[in-house]
């Protein structure tokens, strides 16, 4: 995609610091680490997001992550890894193209990645959980009804 710093990156326009390679993907140190070894996983095949991006593709990208993650934890000595793909804007997602961080974690890093905690009412638990089952589209699917795609209430999730 003309444009895209992932896919000029891929190509060999844009210089990397690649560290492993695969026919799906590239891991390549990110520029703006949050921790040294921060590193990211990045589909060759240009997609915007975990929505649009082919299953063999990013399954590649998973087993390469745990890799990546196995290496970080037994050459640079971190004590653990996040493993995180942001999607869409409002996730966190800054560049258009279908990545993984795997972000090395090493004591008093100061790193932060967290989330305030809602608290739900069991009703709202089986109403969510509804909504996600196979069995909830399925039912819409054999009957021919669309399944219901309003947005969950914010008074549910927000409290």
């Amino acid at each position: 995609m003309d444009g895209c710093i992932f896919c000029k990156i891929v190509s060999g326009e844009i210089p990397s610091f690649k560290i492993l390679e695969t026919d799906k993907c590239i891991a390549i140190l990110d520029i703006n680490p949050a921790n040294p070894g921060h590193t990211l996983i990045v589909s060759k095949e240009h997609f915007d997001n975990v929505y649009s991006i082919d299953d063999d593709v990013l399954s590649d990208m998973m087993l390469v992550a745990k890799k990546i993650a196995r290496r970080l934890k037994e050459r640079l000595g971190c004590k653990g890894v996040n493993i995180i793909m942001n999607n869409e804007k409002i996730a966190g997602q800054i560049i258009p193209h279908a990545h993984i961080h795997v972000i090395p974690r090493f004591d008093d890093d100061k790193v932060i990645i967290t989330y305030t905690k809602k608290q739900m009412a069991k009703e709202q638990f089986a109403e969510i959980a509804k909504r996600l089952s196979e069995e909830e589209q399925e039912e819409h699917e054999e009957s021919g009804e669309e399944a219901p795609k309003e947005n969950i209430k914010e008074e549910w999730v927000f409290r």
